[in-house]
């Protein structure tokens, strides 16, 4: 069984951090990319990161870049996406995501439709 599930959500306050964990099971992990997504009340979901697995490329959405960081434990099967300098504007539910990798292929790595496999979400509420 395929399963990717997300921990580590939570309420904070503006300026506070959290780590959110992601961990996968019933795929081959080292053959996936992991994105983070996340998707606030009346809003469409957006893409936050992604580390590559190959190469350990990462990639950020404009919005969070100088504070979120993703990384990947291929020993736990396990992504995290450590956030820093919290603001209100980034409290959504989280999602992570696997997204198969091809020698020759340059996805989107910002577009939902991209990725194959996902998590049912964890919560983040940062106050203001």
């Amino acid at each position: 069984e395929v399963q990717l599930v997300e921990s580590g959500g939570g309420l904070v306050q503006a300026g506070g951090s959290l780590r959110l964990s992601c961990a996968a099971s019933g795929f081959t992990f080292d053959d996936y990319a992991i994105g983070w997504f996340r998707q606030a009340p009346g809003k469409e979901r957006e893409g936050v990161s992604c580390i590559s697995s190959s190469d350990g490329s990462t990639y950020y959405a404009d919005f969070v870049k100088d504070r979120f960081t993703i990384s990947r434990d291929s020993a736990k099967n396990t992504a995290y996406l450590q956030m820093d300098s919290l603001k209100p504007e980034d409290t959504a539910v989280y999602y992570c995501a696997a997204l198969k990798e091809y020698p020759t292929s340059f996805p989107d790595w910002s577009s939902p439709w991209e990725y194959v496999f996902w998590g049912q979400g964890t919560q983040v509420t940062v106050s203001s």
